[in-house]
C-alpha cells in the first residue's frame, strides 16, 4: 500500500442527502459503506484503499464492519484499521464507525452469543485491531435465546457508558425482540440508536411487522444485502462469473440460485424497468429500498472504485411512480433466489 497522502475532496458533503437516525441527532448517508465480504485477506490493499478514499470523498462517511467480517474473521477490521490510520487520522471526527458481534469468533465456550463476556472482550478485540478508542455504533449481531435479554443489552448499556461506543445497535432482531431490548435499554438510560435487518426486493420479511415496530418505537433502520448478495444485479444475468460469490462452494450464493427459472425471469423484468427509468438493477434495487423515508442508510459492499460510484448514483433517483411500484411488486417476490 503506497504512503501517498490523502487529500479529501473540499466538496465531500455538498448535495448529500444524509438522514437522520430515528429521533436521534446522529445523520447516515443513505448509501454507507459496508465491509462484509469484500475486505479480507488476499485482497490487494491499494484497492481497498481507493475504495475507502473514494466513497469519502463522495460524502459516504458511515463505514460498518464486525468482528468476523473478512474472511478470514477479523481482517477486515485490521486492514480498515491500517486505511484509518495512514489516510483518516485527522478526519475521524467526520466518520461513523461501527461494528458488531454475535456470531462465531473465537475457541471455546466464550467466543459466540450475547453475554457480557463475549460482547465486551469482543468489542476490545475490535478496538485494537482498527486502532480506536472507541466505535461509533457498536451492534450485538443476533438474537441468542440461550443469554437472558437483559444481560445482552446491559452490556451493550456498558460499552456505551464505558466510552467504547457512543450509540447502541441490534441486528436480526425480531420484532417482539427488538420492542423487549428497546424497553431494557431505556430503563437503563442507554436509547436503541439503530436495528440492522437484511432487506431487499427479494428478501421483504422486515415488512411483515418490523417496520411498524422501529416507526413506532423511532429507533433508526440501517440495512444490509439490499443487493441480494449480487443476485439483484447484472452480474448473473447469462452465467455465473470465476470468482464470484456463486461460483465457490460452501458460500452464501450458489450457482443453483443463480440459474433458478423464477429468479432469472424477475430479475430480467426487474431490468427492463431500470433500464426504463435510466437505471442499473443495482441502482434500481437501492432506489427502492430507499424510498423508505424513515430509513437511515442502506449498506453496499464495493469491490472497486467503480461499483461504489455506480451504488452511489442510486441516489440520484429515488422517486417512483404508482405504476412503477406496481409493476416492481409483480417481480420484488420474497424469497426469490433462495
Amino acid at each position: 500500500m503506497s504512503t501517498d497522502s490523502f487529500a479529501p475532496s473540499p466538496h465531500r458533503y455538498e448535495n448529500v442527502p444524509y438522514r437522520r437516525v430515528g429521533r436521534s441527532g446522529l445523520r447516515l448517508p443513505p448509501v454507507s459503506l459496508g465491509f462484509w465480504q469484500n475486505f479480507g485477506e488476499g485482497r490487494d490493499l491499494q484497492v481497498l484503499r481507493d475504495i475507502v478514499r473514494r466513497a469519502f470523498d463522495l460524502g459516504v462517511t458511515h463505514f460498518d464492519l464486525a468482528n468476523n467480517y473478512g474472511p478470514p474473521p477479523g481482517s477486515a477490521e485490521t486492514h480498515v484499521g491500517r486505511i484509518l490510520e495512514q489516510d483518516f487520522r485527522h478526519h475521524r471526527d467526520e466518520l461513523v464507525i461501527s461494528t458488531k458481534a454475535g456470531y462465531g469468533m473465537w475457541d471455546g465456550p466464550y467466543g459466540d452469543g450475547g453475554s457480557r463476556k463475549y460482547l465486551l472482550n469482543s468489542l476490545d478485540q475490535s478496538l485494537r485491531r482498527m486502532s480506536l478508542g472507541h466505535v461509533d455504533i457498536f451492534y450485538h449481531h443476533r438474537e441468542d435465546p440461550e443469554t437472558p435479554l437483559e444481560e445482552t443489552m446491559g452490556a451493550l448499556d456498558h460499552a456505551v457508558r464505558s466510552g467504547r461506543a457512543l450509540y447502541a445497535g441490534i441486528s436480526n432482531y425480531s420484532p417482539e425482540k427488538t420492542r423487549e431490548a428497546a424497553e431494557i435499554l431505556a430503563d437503563l438510560g442507554t436509547p436503541l440508536l439503530i436495528h440492522q435487518p437484511s432487506y431487499s426486493m427479494f428478501n421483504r420479511h422486515i415488512e411483515n411487522g418490523l417496520l411498524e415496530t422501529v416507526e413506532d418505537l423511532e429507533i433508526g433502520l440501517a440495512v444490509f444485502s439490499p443487493l441480494q448478495q449480487g443476485l439483484l444485479t447484472n452480474k448473473y444475468m447469462s452465467e455465473v462469473p470465476h470468482g464470484s460469490r456463486a461460483s465457490g462452494t460452501g458460500g452464501s450464493l450458489t450457482s443453483r440460485q443463480v440459474h433458478d427459472t423464477a429468479y432469472q425471469t424477475r430479475m430480467r423484468a426487474l431490468s427492463e424497468i431500470a433500464h426504463q427509468r435510466g437505471q442499473s438493477l443495482a441502482q434500481l434495487a437501492l432506489s427502492w429500498v430507499l424510498r423508505h423515508q424513515g430509513l437511515a442508510t442502506a449498506l453496499v459492499g464495493a469491490s472497486s472504485v467503480r461499483q461504489l460510484e455506480q451504488n452511489v448514483g442510486a441516489t440520484e433517483n429515488l422517486s417512483f411512480t404508482p405504476a412503477e411500484l406496481a409493476a416492481l411488486d409483480e417481480f420484488a417476490v420474497d424469497g426469490t433466489g433462495r
